[in-house]
């Protein structure tokens, strides 16, 4: 997610085509297939995290001090982390995730539940060139977590080996404030929660530095959908469908165009008629207006994700192509997706 603040992006007539390389890496604990990926990502995050100035980044102990209070239960990984990281000061500031650069994306997100079967779909539009493109299967803590790996090892969605599924959006409010980033929040629940109510809880509590709406769902056909923001207390209902909105629009701008409150009523037709089944819903999320073309101004579609929380199933897909993902079934592959203003397709 690095890289995109508040005000970011290409002007709308400019010109895009990007080529992004997905891989699906399997590695238990933190090792060398991380590292590899830390050295690789690090020029581009460390440029992103010192871009107002390192000043306004909070100093080593405050983001120590800060995870220790709120997930202490990462406080292990983290070590370990910072360690294959090389110790650096930077480094370490950048992995608690605390008090972060603001950034915005799009993303669409629903759950459809059906007698037997819950499924957690979404739609990640952000600008594609700022997308790490790396599907983490780890156990870092005991617990299988797959997940779309942001900000190195924050999630942007996922599912963990008890069913839980996490997906996050943004809010479409402009309020910073003290707290995380949103994919640590996530990486936490995907690490030490079973269940929507475990996950509620954590997201009621946990400060973050900007508004999300984040959905979770679980193996027992429960959800919820949580407005969170750092000035105000987390809304968490039983509400299936999420965009860049909350309560209310309030920046009107990128409500407009993000078209948020068009993919909101789009989503919330279909999971509100009983006749939409899993194929239908999936075949909403690769077309118009929930998959979206608009790369020239960062809110282009960068992938489908697709949880199945009690069969323990993750699915990506782009036009043409799907990857299909479990515990038991984790091929490491690459997929070369390009981005286009006028083309889109993976191979």
């Amino acid at each position: 997610m690095h890289g995109a603040g508040l005000n970011s992006g290409p002007g709308q007539g400019a010109e895009v085509d990007k080529t992004l390389t997905f891989r699906s890496v399997e590695e238990a604990l933190p090792g060398p297939k991380w590292q590899s990926l830390f050295h690789y990502h690090w020029p581009a995050y460390a440029q992103w995290y010192l871009a107002e100035g390192e000043r306004e980044r909070p100093a080593y102990l405050a983001c120590y001090n800060a995870m220790s209070h709120h997930m202490p239960e990462l406080l292990g990984t983290y070590r370990q982390l910072c360690e294959l990281a090389g110790g650096g000061d930077l480094a370490a500031r950048l992995l608690s995730l605390y008090q972060p650069p603001p950034y915005i994306t799009g993303c669409s997100q629903a759950v459809l539940t059906r007698p037997g079967s819950t499924l957690l779909a979404r739609n990640y539009d952000y600008p594609p060139e700022l997308c790490e493109g790396t599907i983490l299967y780890t156990r870092w803590n005991g617990r299988g977590v797959i997940a779309m790996s942001d900000c190195l090892w924050g999630v942007l969605d996922g599912i963990n080996d008890a069913g839980l599924s996490v997906s996050l959006a943004f809010g479409g409010r402009k309020v910073v404030g003290e707290g995380f980033g949103a994919p640590i929040i996530l990486r936490y629940l995907l690490e030490f929660c079973e269940t929507v109510p475990e996950a509620a809880a954590v997201l009621s509590r946990v400060p973050t530095h900007m508004a999300y709406n984040i959905t979770v769902a679980d193996a027992c056909e429960r959800y919820v959908t949580a407005m969170i923001a750092p000035d105000q207390r987390a809304s968490i209902r039983r509400v299936p469908v999420a965009t860049n909105h909350q309560k209310k629009i309030e920046w009107y701008a990128h409500a407009l165009a993000s078209e948020t409150l068009i993919r909101e009523r789009q989503l919330s037709i279909l999971v509100d008629d009983e006749a939409t089944t899993e194929a239908r819903l999936i075949d909403a999320f690769s077309s118009p207006p929930l998959f979206r073309h608009d790369y020239a101004r960062g809110l282009g579609t960068v992938y489908t994700a697709v949880y199945r929380p009690r069969e323990g199933r993750a699915q990506f897909h782009w036009p043409g192509r799907w990857l299909d993902l479990s515990f038991d079934h984790f091929p490491e592959e690459q997929i070369r997706v390009r981005y286009g203003v006028r083309n889109l397709n993976a191979g």
